[in-house]
């Protein structure tokens, strides 16, 4: 089966084949097929190399791997592993509440319409912060984590309807669903990576990474 990493392959040798036959024999270019061939050489096939190339990272940068392999995230990619289900994001990885090799980018993502395409945005100021910037000393969230992420998933859930903790005030679960109440606020699913503490924390036996 060819992947899209052997079809960027082949592209990109196909159109360097076509500029060097361009290149020894420019002579071609005087005849309609020529042109047409130049023309395929020089614009059609390398733009094609060019989308299926950024369609190939777009899709690898969704991939848990990925979002650890800069040297700042390691920490909470370790985070994941810690054995105590009062961690939000551990729980949801180790239980495979969110897929493992998407993690990150499950949680992380905005569900909206341009979701997609503003997580992108923020991993390409990452990418130049990570190469030529200034890594800061505490990483931060663009902005407050919002219950729409976690209610994504989470919303008509039997045990997310049902909970104990969400039913225990009659005005608790409208306020969470309404964004009233954070999910992540004081007494509610507080800790999530606590990557300050993480030497303190025994990480679950089963963890890969």
């Amino acid at each position: 089966m060819l992947t899209s990493a052997t079809l960027v392959g082949t592209l990109v040798v196909f159109a360097a084949a076509m500029a060097i036959v361009i290149a020894l024999r420019p002579s071609i270019t005087n005849s309609t097929g020529g042109k047409i061939f130049a023309f395929a050489a020089l614009l059609v096939v390398p733009v094609l190399a060019g989308t299926a190339g950024v369609s190939e990272h777009v899709e690898k940068s969704k991939e848990t791997e990925f979002c650890l392999s800069c040297h700042v995230m390691e920490q909470y990619g370790k985070s994941l592993h810690i054995d105590d289900r009062a961690h939000i994001p551990a729980v949801h990885f180790q239980n495979h509440l969110v897929p493992a090799d998407r993690a990150c980018f499950t949680c992380h993502t905005t569900y909206t319409l341009f979701g997609d395409y503003k997580a992108k945005i923020h991993g390409l100021r990452h990418v130049y912060v990570q190469y030529l910037g200034t890594i800061p000393a505490q990483i931060k969230l663009y902005e407050p984590y919002r219950n729409r992420e976690c209610l994504h998933c989470h919303l008509g859930a039997r045990s997310f309807e049902e909970g104990a903790t969400h039913n225990l005030e009659p005005a608790t679960l409208p306020a969470v669903k309404a964004g009233k109440v954070s999910c992540i606020s004081s007494g509610c699913h507080d800790t999530v990576h606590d990557v300050a503490n993480l030497n303190k924390q025994t990480l679950w036996p089963g963890a890969t990474k």
